[in-house]
């Protein structure tokens, strides 16, 4: 059973998503929140395994409480499961959107998703696997990376701790290269390549293969075709 939390300040979309959810056999809704906080509170007492957050909330938005409740997730020292956020939005080409994914949401969705495409969308998540296509995430970077490279976010000396095959496994899923494009690149399996990708994500503190996309691009360890023109 995958658990559920529904995070969106409209009273009716809320509603209709979560009386979806509630029909589908293997998901359980286990809270509601009309805007970040109570996202933020919510996450912490049902601790649910995917959370639907809308981006744009009156007081703390959908970025904020994706920061918040991932940061509150690792500080609890792996005590529960960290829960993989999916952005409900308007717009896919969309600074929030982008700003989402560097917060460590696991993809976003259309608001206009059609049913069948949500309820696979949080089953592909809940099990860890990634949800954007290569193609979205580099309009996404083509469309908000700055160029030239703003001050990176992240401590380039975190990259240190990494091994050299975590750093060119991190690299290359910075490059949207798929798992299986990876082993046949290394001459690797995909379990091997698995391993390293999660053991560069625990040593870095990300949530998400597309928080290590924006992380590469922040890094410097990756750049846009803009940027490299």
């Amino acid at each position: 059973m995958i658990r559920v939390l529904v995070a969106d300040d409209q009273e009716l979309i809320r509603a209709g998503l979560t009386a979806l959810l509630r029909a589908a056999p293997d998901l359980e809704v286990v809270g509601e929140a009309s805007d970040g906080h109570e996202a933020v509170q919510c996450a912490a007492a049902t601790h649910p395994d995917v959370i639907l957050m809308d981006i744009r909330m009156p007081g703390m938005d959908g970025i904020a409480a994706t920061k918040r409740i991932l940061a509150d997730s690792l500080a609890d020292g792996g005590a529960s499961r960290t829960p993989q956020i999916l952005i409900l939005t308007t717009f896919d080409i969309d600074e929030y959107v982008y700003q989402a994914l560097r917060a460590g949401a696991s993809g976003f969705l259309l608001k206009q998703t059609p049913a069948k495409r949500l309820l696979s969308a949080i089953h592909t998540v809940a099990a860890g696997d990634v949800l954007l296509s290569p193609t979205s995430t580099q309009r996404l970077i083509e469309a908000f990376t700055p160029a030239p490279p703003a001050v990176p976010d992240h401590d380039m000396s975190q990259l240190f701790a990494l091994t050299a095959r975590e750093l060119e496994v991190f690299t290359l899923v910075g490059q949207t290269l798929s798992n299986h494009d990876i082993a046949q690149k290394l001459c690797l399996s995909q379990a091997t390549v698995k391993t390293h990708l999660n053991r560069a994500m625990s040593k870095l503190g990300l949530s998400s293969r597309a928080h290590v996309v924006a992380t590469a691009y922040d890094c410097g360890l990756v750049t846009s075709r803009r940027q490299a023109g």
